[in-house]
């Protein structure tokens, strides 16, 4: 396995891409294997998209509900800013099916949000706001019958980007611990990844309606080869950053189980003939990908060049006389020319298109992502021992001269109220 030393460093965690083990895969996964059944039972919206509604995801066991309260907003109040007060939409992923009693209460309390306050019964909070230039586009092009422009859904992927996605007991939604005794829920921020599921599953009904209303007679619904170019856009990431520090075990869990992955794969022997043809595919599907890749930072947008030049290398590589493929452990094979041939962001993503390969080996690893996250200290481990475990786990801290002015002109903080 690829040492913590390699595998923890900002540079390489900030190049890694989603892999089978991603929370939202593994939702997915459940929701096919297990044929949940997502459907509105309410939308009680007008002619401009504003009012309530609401998703049922019934699942074998349980039924959950996406609440939705969808408000005007003038252009001079969206904001993403965690100061913000008011939104385009509000929502609350509801464990059960709403009564009227909950639908009235949660229509007062949801667009609240931090000043709202809510029940156990209430699982996830969450707001969002419209990309609006995209949205009009939509709206427009479906009133007019006609499909909207690829190029312009590709370059921004989502008709609305949520500002916060609130659990675990804030603000008196349910703790996280009521939780884990569901399988659906017992994985890391599967609740989270639902209502994120179901707010796409909303916006993308959503804009088909106000479409209609605005040229029925015209109006054409959005092709399901266009809605797989949408998902959910998030504008904020202040929490991560303490998140990293603060749970150090959950961390540790998830990298280590990718890891565990990622050597399964490596260490296979010889790779039968359709899992050769698949990694091709997904190679050129993943190149299709990276070409696709629109960011305005200029920086990343010359990492993503080299990522698509290294791609195009490695494709003329497996495919040569010289391909690995058809030998003894390809698959380490591929993964070691990539670390001394390519760049970090394409040893990544190699990373992940290994992984992708056998779900069969890789799948099961899911329940190794939940941990208790409670680790008792050791009181009577002595002084010498705690020092000698800074110095080689956190020898970085190290690294900052603390005497030189520039080390002491910026500082982190964070509000515990936040966390």
């Amino acid at each position: 396995m690829r040492l913590p030393s390699e595998v923890m460093r900002p540079e390489r965690m900030g190049a890694a891409f989603p892999t089978r083990l991603s929370f939202m895969r593994s939702l997915v996964r459940r929701l096919h294997r297990e044929q949940w059944k997502i459907e509105p039972t309410a939308f009680d919206l007008d002619d401009r998209g504003y009012g309530h509604a609401i998703y049922a995801a019934r699942g074998p066991h349980r039924t959950y509900s996406l609440m939705v309260f969808s408000n005007p907003l003038r252009d001079d109040q969206r904001t993403d800013r965690v100061i913000a007060e008011s939104w385009d939409a509000c929502f609350v992923l509801f464990d059960g099916l709403p009564t009227s009693a909950e639908v009235k209460r949660l229509a007062v309390q949801a667009p609240r949000q931090e000043g709202g306050r809510f029940c156990p019964s209430d699982l996830i909070l969450s707001r969002a706001n419209r990309s609006v230039r995209l949205y009009e586009h939509v709206r427009d092009a479906l009133a007019e019958g006609r499909q909207p422009d690829i190029a312009r859904l590709a370059e921004v992927g989502y008709l609305m980007r949520t500002t916060a996605v609130y659990g675990n007991g804030k603000f008196g939604t349910c703790d996280r611990e009521r939780l884990t005794d569901r399988p659906e829920f017992a994985g890391p921020f599967q609740a989270e990844m639902l209502i994120v599921y179901l707010i796409r599953c909303f916006t993308l009904d959503h804009v088909e309606h106000v479409a209609r209303c605005q040229s029925p007679d015209t109006f054409v619904p959005m092709a399901s080869e266009n809605k797989r170019f949408l998902g959910i856009g998030n504008a904020t990431g202040l929490g991560m950053a303490p998140f990293l520090i603060t749970h150090p075990e959950l961390i540790h869990y998830w990298a280590n189980t990718r890891e565990i992955a990622l050597q399964k794969v490596r260490s296979i022997q010889w790779a039968q003939g359709r899992v050769r043809q698949r990694f091709h595919e997904l190679l050129q599907r993943v190149m299709g990908h990276v070409a696709d890749w629109c960011v305005a930072d200029e920086a990343q947008r010359r990492r993503i060049d080299e990522l698509s030049s290294d791609l195009v290398r490695l494709c003329a590589w497996v495919d040569g006389e010289t391909s690995p493929l058809e030998r003894e452990t390809p698959w380490n094979a591929v993964y070691c020319w990539a670390v001394t041939e390519a760049s970090i962001e394409c040893q990544e993503l190699v990373v992940s298109l290994l992984i992708e390969l056998y779900p069969g080996e890789v799948d099961p690893l899911e329940e190794c992502l939940a941990t208790d996250v409670r680790t008792p200290l050791d009181g009577s481990m002595q002084i010498e021992t705690v020092r000698n475990i800074i110095e080689q786990v956190y020898a970085w801290t190290f690294e900052s001269d603390f005497n030189d002015r520039a080390s002491n002109t910026y500082f982190w903080y964070y509000s515990e109220d936040k966390m």
